[in-house]
C-alpha cells in the first residue's frame, strides 16, 4: 500500500500544477483575448439581453437578490486579494470577525437566491426560454455552484476571511509575480480547491456570455439629461 501511494502522488502534485497553474494563466490569456476580439469584431453583442419587458416581476425577485449578494461577495474577495493584512488586523478582534464573516454568509444566500429564482424562471417562462441561449445556461449553472461551494465553505471552512488573507492571496499574487507557489493551496480542503477551480473556469467562459455587459457599466447615465418619450399611436385605441 506504502508504495501504491509513493507511486501516486507525483500523479497528484501533476494535477494540482495543472489546475492551480496551468488553468489560471490558460483562463487569463483566453478571458483578455476572447474579450477584446469579441469588442472589436461585435461591439454590439456587449449586451445583457434584457427579459424585463418579457417578465418583469419574476426578474426583479431574480435579479435585486443576485445583483446584491455577487457585488458584495465580489468586492469581499478583491479586498482580501489587495489587502489580506489591513484584513487580518481587522479579524483580530473576534467580535468584527463574526460580523464580516456573517455578512459574507448572508450575501451568499442572496446570491444563491437570486441565482435559483433565475434558473426557475428560465425553466418555467416559454417566452424567456425562447431568449435564453446555451451559454445562458452554462453560466448559471457554474455560478449555481459556485456559490453553494461558497456556503459550504463558510458553513465548514470557517474563517474564511482570515485563511483567503493569509493562504489565497499570496497564492494569487504569486500568479500575478509570474512565481507560482501552489505549496499552501495543495493542503487545502476539496471545497476550497473547487471553489479556485470553478473561478478560474467561469472566468474563462465569461466572455462568451452576457456577462461581458459588467464591462461596458453604462456609467455615462448618471449624468446624461433625462429623455422625454414620446408614443406615435393612440394607447386608447383597440389594438388588434
Amino acid at each position: 500500500m506504502p508504495s501504491l501511494l509513493a507511486q501516486a502522488e507525483p500523479l497528484f502534485i501533476n494535477l494540482d500544477s495543472v489546475l492551480f497553474v496551468g488553468l489560471p494563466y490558460a483562463a487569463i490569456v483566453l478571458f483578455l483575448y476572447a474579450t477584446i476580439r469579441r469588442y472589436v469584431s461585435s461591439k454590439f453583442s456587449y449586451s445583457s439581453y434584457s427579459s424585463q419587458f418579457l417578465e418583469n416581476r419574476k426578474l426583479f425577485y431574480a435579479s435585486a437578490p443576485w445583483h446584491f449578494g455577487i457585488i458584495a461577495l465580489f468586492f469581499g474577495h478583491l479586498l482580501g486579494f489587495l489587502i489580506p493584512r489591513e484584513i487580518l488586523w481587522w479579524n483580530s478582534v473576534p467580535a468584527r470577525l463574526y460580523v464580516i464573516e456573517l455578512s459574507a454568509l448572508i450575501f451568499a444566500i442572496l446570491a444563491l437566491v437570486g441565482l435559483v429564482a433565475a434558473l426557475h424562471r428560465r425553466a418555467t417562462s416559454p417566452r424567456i426560454r425562447v431568449v435564453t441561449s446555451k451559454m445562458d445556461i452554462v453560466i448559471l449553472l457554474l455560478l449555481l455552484v459556485q456559490v453553494v461551494d461558497g456556503i459550504w465553505i463558510a458553513l465548514f471552512h470557517r474563517w474564511g476571511s482570515s485563511w483567503f488573507a493569509g493562504i489565497m492571496a499570496p497564492y494569487l499574487w504569486s500568479l500575478f509575480k509570474f512565481s507560482p507557489d501552489i505549496t499552501a493551496v495543495r493542503e487545502m480542503p476539496f471545497a476550497i480547491k473547487l471553489h479556485v477551480v470553478g473561478a478560474f473556469v467561469i472566468l474563462a467562459v465569461f466572455p462568451f456570455t452576457r456577462l461581458v455587459h459588467l464591462l461596458v457599466l453604462p456609467l455615462s447615465y448618471l449624468w446624461r439629461l433625462p429623455q422625454q418619450v414620446i408614443w406615435n399611436r393612440d394607447r386608447r385605441a383597440k389594438q388588434p
